[in-house]
C-alpha cells in the first residue's frame, strides 16, 4: 500500500529506487513487491518508471463510488430524522427500477420488499413516479417486460389504467399510492431532475397515518433541491 501511495503521488511515474526510498523499504523488497503489483495489474512499467495500472484505477473508482453512496445515505438519514419518516432514493437505469438507498428506523421501518420492486413498478409510488418520467417508447418497453397486474385489492388492474394515471400526473407533483404495493402502507414519491436520468425521492407511512404523507413529501421536496448535485453523482454508482 505504501508503494501504491508513492506511485500515486507521481503523476508521470517514478523509478523503483525512488519508490523504495519514499515507502521506507529495502530495495530488494521493493523490487519484489513492484513486480507483483505489476503482474496483478495494479502498476505498469513504462520506460523504467512505475505508474498506476488498470486494477488500481478500478479500486480508486470503487472508493469514489462508496464515498458518493455514503454521502447519499447520510443525507437520507438526516431527512429521515428531521421529518420522522422512512426516506428512499431511486433511479431508473438501463431499463430497471433501482432503489439506491433507504433510511429508516426500527420505529419507522421501510416498506418490506415482499414482491420484487423492479417487477412491480406499476404498484408502488417509486415505480409510478419513475415510469411517469419516461418517454412513451421506454414506458411501453418496461410494461412489455413487467405488465401491470393486481398484487393487492387496491393495485391498478392493467397497463391501460396505469398509462391513464401516468399521463394525468402533473410534472413535479408527488405520486401517491395507498396499499397498492403492500397492505397497511402508503407511499408518496416525487421526481428529481438529475440530467437525463429518471430519479425520485419517496417517503412511506402506515396507511392509518396517511394524512401525514403529503406534508412529509412536500417537506422533503423543499429540502432536496439543496443536494441535487450530490444526488446526480449517485447516478454513476
Amino acid at each position: 500500500m505504501r508503494l501504491l501511495e508513492a506511485v500515486a503521488s507521481h503523476e508521470e511515474g517514478a523509478p523503483a529506487k525512488q519508490l523504495a526510498r519514499e515507502a521506507g523499504l529495502a530495495l530488494p523488497t521493493a523490487y519484489h513487491l513492484l513486480r507483483t503489483l505489476a503482474h496483478e495489474g495494479y502498476l505498469r512499467k513504462e520506460t523504467g518508471l512505475f505508474v498506476l495500472g488498470a486494477a488500481a484505477e478500478r479500486l480508486s473508482s470503487s472508493g469514489a463510488q462508496q464515498n458518493r453512496r455514503g454521502m447519499i445515505t447520510e443525507a437520507l438519514q438526516h431527512w429521515r430524522d428531521a421529518i420522522g419518516v422512512p426516506v428512499y432514493f431511486s433511479v431508473y437505469r438501463e431499463g430497471e427500477i433501482e432503489v439506491v438507498a433507504v433510511a429508516d428506523t426500527p420505529g419507522n421501518p421501510a416498506v418490506a420488499e415482499w414482491a420484487d420492486f423492479r417487477e412491480t413498478g406499476h404498484a408502488h409510488a417509486i415505480g409510478q413516479c419513475l415510469l411517469a418520467q419516461l418517454d412513451d417508447e421506454s414506458r411501453r418497453d418496461h410494461l412489455d417486460r413487467y405488465p401491470a397486474h393486481s398484487i393487492t385489492p387496491y393495485t391498478v388492474r392493467d397497463d391501460r389504467a396505469l398509462l391513464r394515471r401516468l399521463n394525468g400526473q402533473g410534472r413535479m407533483q408527488p405520486v401517491v399510492e395507498r396499499q397498492e404495493y403492500a397492505l397497511g402502507t402508503a407511499c408518496a414519491a416525487f421526481p428529481i431532475t438529475v440530467g437525463s436520468t429518471a430519479a425520485t425521492m419517496a417517503v412511506s407511512l402506515p396507511s392509518h397515518q396517511a394524512g401525514r404523507l403529503l406534508p412529509a413529501a412536500r417537506q422533503l421536496q423543499n429540502e432536496v433541491g439543496k443536494l441535487v448535485g450530490t444526488l446526480a453523482f449517485s447516478i454513476s454508482i
